[in-house]
């Protein structure tokens, strides 16, 4: 029998596939929210405080509330294991340097501490791609990222029901579940995590 899942970031496309399962009273699904975090040891998430604080508060009630079941994970390691990971395999002469910040299009962070958690995650359930639907949030006016989708296992919901980026951040106002974050940036990611507490070292 087919699974679904809704791959969640908190953000407001992904959140609007959820509150479009429940409008249309589709087939059961899970819930799957990543937490990075920027220091694992003593609890620090690299989440937004506002942001984290809405999807545990605020959303994940909201979902439980309509019949969904939320999994919260997060990865075996953190923002700072990664900033402080020192070279080994290098092709390019960086052996023995620390990895520092995250490059963008090659961000380790991401691949890291949101998609391995998240792949590790079906693994233990034993789930194989062909075996269950991931809803992910895209919008109809995003064909490149929808073309991506074609031949895999990930749907649009925003696709299937005409939604528009637009259009998935009023239905999120409508029900009360539109992340703080709009409130100075137009995209909510793990690029949105905090910035604002970066590692010191003695100069």
């Amino acid at each position: 029998m087919m699974k679904y899942f809704h791959s969640w970031s908190g953000g407001k496309d992904s959140t609007a596939a959820i509150i479009l399962d429940h409008i249309h009273g589709l087939p059961p699904s899970r819930i799957v929210f990543c937490e990075v975090m920027y220091d694992r040891k003593n609890g620090i998430s690299g989440e937004l405080p506002e942001h984290i604080d809405f999807v545990k508060n605020v959303a994940i009630p909201k979902f439980a509330e309509w019949g969904f079941t939320v999994d919260l994970i997060t990865a075996e390691t953190d923002y700072l294991e990664n900033f402080f990971h020192v070279i080994s395999k290098s092709r390019n002469g960086n052996n023995g340097k620390m990895r520092g910040f995250p490059l963008s299009g090659r961000c380790t962070i991401q691949r890291d501490c949101k998609l391995k958690p998240i792949g590790d995650y079906y693994k233990r359930l034993g789930q194989k791609p062909a075996d269950f639907t991931q809803y992910v949030g895209v919008a109809i006016d995003e064909p490149e990222r929808l073309e991506r989708l074609r031949g895999t296992n990930k749907v649009s919901l925003l696709e299937r029901y005409g939604y528009t980026e637009k259009m998935a951040l009023e239905l999120c106002k409508e029900y009360g579940l539109l992340s703080p974050i709009y409130q100075y940036t137009s995209r909510g990611a793990a690029g949105s995590a905090r910035i604002s507490v970066f590692p010191k070292w003695p100069i």
